[in-house]
């Protein structure tokens, strides 16, 4: 902006001139206790002895760090260019998708053995049960592909498309209840306040479609609200605003607050976002705050959103074809075959990653009915979605993962009966898998012994996994930092090694 041009427009705020003059109480300590501290250092050390030869501080060594960091990447040649994450929120149970246990129907009934429980901590809902009874899923299992992977009656169209999938079955946890093992699997912590994965990959690999935000959520609203979910899931943590995940929701508002308010048309938003534009780039002059930037840089794609996000949502123009490949529900948006489809093409406009969301699958007690439904619910869009993406070519560079944050036990919680039985929470082994880009097809890696309760082969960990997603995308998850708070952080915190023996 020319310097005219400022000047007559702070003489038409003055209330914001005001604010330019002057510093508010917080800033005014805050910029006055670093100054009467560094005049008082200089009076004990002398500028000489603080500063070197010349009385003005040198800029720190190598210049921006983060910007450094930044610079560096893609550290790898990137063999995804893009994800979708299907988070199964509520804890799939294994004995009834993918971990065949056959053994366990001559022990349906007994007793979990002390020697495989091994001292295992369980959750409040099942310590107090005088006994644990092991019990077997009601539910067939056949083998499929030319892999021949055992794959439940539940997944039908999963098992049409087990040839391109890798399944680990031995993922493993130490979170057993439902926040902090969501939270642990999204954000590399068991507690709030870290950036997300989708966060991570939008701070380091940045936007290829700057009409669109690089990190889209969308949850399913035809699922069993179980378990709630939280915005810090795929929330920014500490890195700049502008990372944090945008959920798209079905109805009249995809983008909540994106739309004109009524009687405002699309001139009257324009003039009101220039004008909260130069506020906004004054402050910034004023206080240097990164994080004004960050608000500039959002409003600007909330007004291209307002023509990008309708265009995007707009599945009308999908043949018929298409909707019969996802399912009935598909028609149906927001469900999670929708959510799919609309995930599909939020690819296809170069967004680097999607999250969909599924809650409903935490069944303590009616699983056999419950995981039913659930199954009923995605397999269908979940194996139609592989086929799509591989059709158009678009499973070559697009890593497709699917999983919940742990799996269930091998006992039954609460009452047993022939035909009804619950599994609790168990973060030891649970299986998850991945498709596309850079994955080995028609595997399965890792195992477990005979009650899927502990794991005897290729372990896991949550970090492995999420140091695995980051070096696909060609990231190094140890190089991809950010000081907050005097430290260094990652997502995979001080650990994770990538399975090497899964990748192509």
């Amino acid at each position: 902006m020319c310097q005219n041009h400022d000047d007559e427009f702070r003489m038409r705020t003055p209330e914001f001139d005001a604010i330019h003059r002057k510093l508010d109480r917080r800033h005014f300590l805050t910029k006055t206790s670093l100054g009467l501290g560094a005049l008082a250092m200089g009076s004990l050390f002398g500028a000489k002895a603080l500063f070197g030869a010349s009385s003005n501080p040198a800029p720190a060594a190598g210049g921006d760090m983060e910007q450094e960091i930044l610079r560096a990447l893609p550290h790898i040649a990137p063999k995804a260019k893009r994800v979708i994450y299907l988070f199964m929120a509520g804890g799939p149970s294994q004995f009834e998708t993918f971990d065949y246990k056959p053994k366990l129907y001559d022990l349906a009934g007994q007793n979990l053995p002390d020697s495989v429980r091994k001292g295992q901590r369980l959750t409040g809902m099942s310590s107090s049960q005088s006994a644990l009874p092991m019990v077997p899923s009601i539910y067939k299992f056949n083998q499929h592909g030319k892999s021949k992977t055992w794959i439940s009656e539940l997944l039908p169209h999963t098992a049409q498309v087990v040839d391109d999938l890798c399944i680990i079955k031995s993922i493993h946890s130490e979170a057993i209840n439902h926040d902090p093992a969501i939270t642990f699997f999204q954000t590399g912590n068991q507690l709030p306040g870290r950036p997300s994965i989708g966060s991570w990959v939008s701070y380091g690999l940045g936007s290829d479609n700057q009409n669109l935000p690089t990190f889209i959520v969308l949850v399913s609203k035809n699922a069993q609200k179980d378990q709630p979910l939280y915005a810090r899931l795929w929330g920014n943590g500490f890195l700049a605003s502008k990372h944090q995940g945008v959920q798209f929701r079905s109805g009249k508002d995809p983008v909540l607050y994106l739309n004109n308010p009524e009687g405002y048309d699309g001139a009257d938003r324009k003039e009101m976002l220039d004008y909260l534009s130069k506020l906004n780039h004054l402050q910034n002059e004023s206080f240097g705050d990164p994080e004004v930037e960050n608000r500039i840089a959002q409003y600007e794609m909330a007004y291209r959103m307002q023509t990008s996000v309708p265009e995007v949502m707009d599945t009308s123009d999908e043949p018929d074809e298409v909707f019969d490949l996802y399912g009935p529900d598909s028609r149906d948006s927001g469900s999670y075959a929708a959510n799919c489809i609309l995930a599909r093409k939020l690819l296809e406009k170069d967004v680097k990653f999607v999250q969909l969301y599924h809650q409903g699958w935490d069944q303590h007690g009616g699983l056999p009915k419950g995981i039913a439904n659930q199954c009923k619910q995605t397999d269908q869009a979940t194996g139609a979605l592989i086929m799509d993406l591989k059709r158009r070519g678009m499973l070559d560079d697009t890593l497709v993962i699917w999983g919940g944050e742990f799996g269930r036990t091998v006992y039954s919680q609460g009452k047993l009966t022939a035909d009804n039985y619950g599994r609790d929470h168990h973060p030891r082994c649970f299986t998850m898998w991945m498709a596309g880009a850079g994955v080995k097809p028609g595997i399965s890696y890792g195992e477990t012994d005979d009650f899927s309760y502990n794991i005897v082969k290729d372990p896991v960990h949550v970090h492995d996994f999420q140091a695995t997603l980051m070096h696909l995308m060609g990231v190094d998850h140890e190089k991809l930092t950010y000081k907050f708070q005097g430290r260094r952080f990652r997502l995979t915190d001080v650990h994770g090694n990538i399975v090497k023996d899964i990748l192509a």
